[in-house]
This record gives C-alpha cells, sequence and structure tokens, in this order.
C-alpha cells in the first residue's frame, strides 16, 4: 500500500472527516489552530455583545435568568472553580464545619429528561460556546455563533487551542467521563515521587470511584446501533494485534438505556458530550460532590461570579481578597466587588488557576510567589485521530468511550475509543480516537504587563513528536480497516481537552497543594499535575489528589 508523506499524515485529512458531519466536525471533531495570538483578557462589559437570540434562551433555559445569590463580603473559605478538585475542596471543607462560597463564572445548567437546555453539538448555538462569536476547527474557515454564557471554552493560544468549562460542574460537564488509574511506571515518571503511587491506589483512587461510581459500558449498550463504531474500533486493533480493554466511564447507564428505548430526548446516544447533556446521562458533579457539599449547610455555589484577581490585604488580618465580576449570561455585568477569605483554595482549571497566579505574583500582588508559578504547563499528550470506518453495522456515535489500547513499543501512546459529535442518525464512515502520548514538551505562562494579558507560551512544533507517535499506532490500525481504497488516516494536535499544569504540586506548592510563599492559598485542580496524568485521562487523578491534600490541610489545620 503507498504511504502518503508525514507532512501529509500530520494534517487531518479534510473529507475523511469532514464527510457527513457537517458542521459538528468542523467545530468539535479536532480543533485547527486559531487566528488569535493571545488568549482574551477577562472580559469586562464592554468585551461582551448582546445575544440577538437572548430571548429565546430566557424561555428554553429561564433557570440560568433566575436572580443570582451573592456571596457575604467576607467568608472563612473561598474555592475557585466547580471542577472536580474544587468541588471535592467544597465538600470536604463543609463537612469539617468550615463555611465556604464556591464562585463560578458560569451558570448552574438545569437537567430534564425531555428538554433540549444544552446547545445540540451538531448545531450548536449561544448555549454551546462561552461568549464566543466565532471557533476555527479543523477546516481552517471560522465559524460564528451567538455571543452568550455557553458551557465550553476555547482558550486560543499560539500553537494551541485549549477546550475548558465554563458552567457549575466544570470540565465533569463536557467531558466525555473517561475515569482511568494510570499505570504506576507512567504515574512515577510524571510525578517524580513528590506523590505516593501506593497511596493513590489504596486510599485516594478507591475513594473517588466510591462516589463517583465510574463502570465500564454494559453489554446491551455496548451492542446496540449506537455503538456500531465501538465495536468496529475494537474490530480494527484485535486485527492489529491490539487487544482492547474496557474502560470506566461517569455515566447513567440507565438514562441511555432510556434514549435507546424513546423514553428520553437522544444525548449521549448520538454523539452529544462536549456541550453537555441535557437529561442527566453523565453523572457530572452536579449530581454528586457539590449537591452533597450543599447538603451540609456549610457550602454555597454562586454562578456568574468571575473571580478576576487575588491578592492579600495588609497589615495583621492576613486576609486574602477576591475580586469578583458578577455577570449574566448574556455577559452584562452586573455588580462588580471585592469578597475577603482566611484561606483561598485555587480550582479554576489549570488555565484559569496559572492565569490568576502568574497576574498576582507579577503584578506585586502576591510578590513571594516563587519562580514556578506559571511553569510545567503541558497538553497530557492530546492528539485527535481519524480512521475509515470498516464496518457495515451502521448506526448514530454514542458518546461514552467503550475501550482503549496501550502501546509500549516505543513512547507509551494510548488510544481511546472516541466519537464523532452529533453524528447523524446513519453513521458517517470515519472512525475517531483519542490519542494520549506519555510526552515530556511543556509550556509556560507569562505574564504581559504591556496589555495586562496573561499567555501561554508553547514550544514552536511543540506537538510535532507526540502527533507522530500518536499516527504511528492509527496507521497500524488503519491498515487494517478492510477498506477498498486505500486508507485515509489523520491526526490534529492543535488542541487539548486535557490542560495540565502551571502551579506544579512540589515545585509552586509543597507535597499538598499549599503555595509555597503564602500560608492559607492552595491549589486545588489539575494546575498542580505536572503535564500530564501517563496517558490516560486526568478526571480521576485530579480528584484522587484533591481528595490527598484536603484531607492533609484539614487534619493540619493549614
Amino acid at each position: 500500500m503507498e504511504r502518503r508523506s508525514d507532512q501529509a499524515r500530520g494534517t487531518m485529512d479534510r473529507r475523511c472527516f469532514v464527510k457527513g458531519v457537517g458542521l459538528a466536525a468542523t467545530m468539535l471533531g479536532f480543533a485547527g489552530g486559531s487566528t488569535l495570538t493571545t488568549a482574551p483578557t477577562p472580559a469586562l462589559a464592554e468585551d461582551y455583545s448582546p445575544s440577538p437570540n437572548s430571548a429565546v434562551y430566557r424561555t428554553l433555559v429561564p433557570e440560568i435568568f433566575a436572580p443570582l445569590p451573592d456571596p457575604a463580603d467576607h467568608v472563612p473559605a473561598i474555592v475557585v472553580g466547580s471542577g472536580f478538585g474544587a468541588s471535592i475542596t467544597a465538600l470536604r471543607l463543609a463537612q469539617s464545619g468550615t463555611e465556604v462560597a464556591v464562585l463560578e463564572r458560569g451558570s448552574r445548567w438545569p437537567n430534564d429528561l425531555w428538554r433540549n437546555i444544552f446547545a445540540v453539538d451538531s448545531i450548536p448555538d449561544g448555549r454551546g460556546f462561552w461568549h464566543r462569536t466565532t471557533f476555527t476547527g479543523v477546516t481552517r474557515v471560522p465559524v460564528s455563533f451567538d455571543p452568550f454564557g455557553g458551557v465550553l471554552d476555547v482558550s486560543n493560544y499560539p500553537g494551541i487551542d485549549v477546550w475548558r468549562a465554563a458552567c457549575v460542574g466544570g470540565g465533569s460537564v463536557v467531558f466525555t467521563g473517561v475515569m482511568i488509574e494510570p499505570e504506576q511506571r507512567f504515574f512515577d515518571h510524571v510525578f517524580g515521587g513528590v506523590v505516593d503511587y501506593r497511596e493513590m491506589h489504596d486510599i485516594y483512587y478507591p475513594r473517588v470511584r466510591n462516589t463517583l461510581r465510574p463502570s465500564p459500558i454494559p453489554d446491551d449498550i455496548y451492542n446496540s446501533r449506537a455503538f456500531a463504531h465501538a465495536r468496529a474500533w475494537d474490530d480494527q486493533v484485535r486485527a492489529a494485534g491490539y487487544m482492547p480493554q474496557r474502560i470506566d466511564g461517569m455515566w447513567n447507564w440507565n438514562i441511555l438505556r432510556d434514549e435507546l428505548a424513546g423514553r428520553s430526548t437522544p444525548s449521549a446516544t448520538v454523539g452529544c458530550s462536549n456541550l453537555g447533556n441535557s437529561n442527566g446521562a453523565k453523572f457530572d458533579l452536579n449530581q454528586n460532590y457539590l449537591r452533597y457539599a450543599e447538603d451540609t449547610g456549610a457550602a454555597r455555589i454562586y454562578p456568574g461570579h468571575r473571580v478576576d484577581a487575588i491578592a492579600k490585604e495588609p497589615g495583621a488580618s492576613g486576609r486574602y481578597t477576591v475580586t469578583v465580576t458578577k455577570l449574566a449570561p448574556t455577559g452584562e455585568v452586573l455588580r462588580t466587588r471585592t469578597l475577603t477569605c482566611d484561606k483561598l483554595f485555587l480550582g479554576a482549571g489549570s488555565i484559569g488557576t496559572s492565569e490568576l497566579l502568574v497576574r498576582a505574583r507579577d503584578t506585586g500582588a502576591l510578590p513571594n510567589l516563587n519562580e514556578h508559578i506559571g511553569e510545567g504547563w503541558g497538553s497530557n499528550g492530546d492528539v485527535g485521530l481519524a480512521r475509515p470506518l470498516s464496518s457495515l453495522d451502521l448506526g448514530t456515535q454514542g458518546t461514552p468511550s467503550a475501550s482503549r489500547i496501550l502501546d509500549e513499543a516505543g513512547t507509551p501512546v494510548s488510544l481511546e475509543n472516541w466519537y464523532i459529535p452529533g453524528a447523524t442518525p446513519y453513521d458517517i464512515g470515519t472512525l475517531a480516537s483519542l490519542g494520549m502520548v506519555l510526552d515530556d514538551t511543556r509550556g509556560r505562562f507569562v505574564y504581559n504587563p504591556t496589555n495586562e494579558r496573561v499567555d501561554l507560551q508553547w514550544p514552536e512544533n511543540g506537538a510535532a513528536g507526540y502527533l507522530a507517535r500518536a499516527l504511528e499506532i492509527n496507521d497500524k490500525a488503519a491498515c487494517h480497516c478492510l477498506t477498498i481504497a486505500p486508507p485515509t488516516v489523520g491526526g490534529d494536535a492543535s488542541f487539548t481537552s486535557h490542560p495540565l499544569g502551571g502551579a506544579v504540586i512540589g515545585r509552586a506548592t509543597d507535597r499538598y497543594g499549599r503555595v509555597l510563599g503564602y500560608r492559607g492559598l492552595y491549589v486545588m485542580d489539575g494546575a498542580a499535575v505536572p503535564g500530564s496524568t501517563g496517558t490516560v485521562n486526568p478526571s480521576l487523578t485530579i480528584s484522587a489528589l484533591a481528595e490527598r491534600n484536603i484531607e492533609q490541610i484539614i487534619i493540619s489545620g493549614e
């Protein structure tokens, strides 16, 4: 078989991927390079434009337009963000008797078996993206959307786009539900002995699993029409000599059964995930950690509260100040104020937490932060991959990932069964995979005083090595596609949905997330992870690390 050049293979084949998917693949399949050169400054009122469809959204989702509560001027503990690390922190603090305010910039979206609350992935609207008017996808053609407070933020930097959440529940709302524990040898390679793998394996990974209850896809759902692509993916990798391993997902399988039986609006079974699942099919943090935290009576969640800056009051009080902008879903600024707290827990994700810390250090608000703040950022070695479907068993492309393979013949790389977002009622002839390579490429965050932005500096062609490695394994599987024409394969590493690092544990913080140089300041999210979680999705490791760290912080009292 004639093989294309490495350069040709390194670019996603547009015909292979876009065929039959249209707008969905253009936007969400594999993010392309962006025309923006830096991430935007935290938006003020003049940066927003009113959505022409605000009245429509008010009818579809009136809940997010309800009056937003305000936190007290002073709270003992503030948690910034509401994703995995933040929600676990809030629950454990509340259980210890500490009053907690959880500040989240995005809206709190409800669930309903029959309402299309979130945007449909195949034809997104303003509910899909966080105050964006355009998104540049695989075709490199900008696509326009309403400027509205949707659930997925795509931040553009030179050489890489970063997907991150903007909603109560954080990444648990927009991820594909995968929860995998890394191999010890990969974990130790990444953490370098700062965190004890055996402790994580014996105590904290099981603690998270006990709450989030991840499990592999049941056979009846796997054998349904919605997962013909998963079965074809498994057949191809078996033919290539791999043994696919079932992987755990954070899904309510009974709701998927309801979808298949017509008892719920189709969502997870028709390729919806990155823009949320309206019917609650994904067992996101709103259904567990965050709900349990509120049930204690000591924690309150404040949607629509964007944290713009952090600092420390002068004098003996030692309280932290948190500058907050209160936003309507339309982007209108409702109020700007400064809160204070005794302890400040950062859980705004790798980008959000790193931006706050770098800005605070370099503007002199927190001058004692060390030189490791902003360093050690990585993409988790993410690569989006495609190859042809060889099965005639057609169906919609369900979201939950059924299986993965691991190749250690060279640099370790895993391929995970993925899906085409917003699939049509008939399969489109393409199989997607998410590759994760154990790669040591790292970027750094830098404050630019001229425009007051925090920029992510990613090495030029920083993804080239791990892209080539992921393509090598994808090509091996593609050789067994059994198509008449030579298989068309492709990959894209100009995006990551797993941003990690920027305030790395053991460097910017101590071994338990306490920020060096300041007492009562903590990093509790993916910013603490050294750029990779060892060829697996980060959610389980971020969660287990948060359980470990907050336990020690509460026990020690500092």
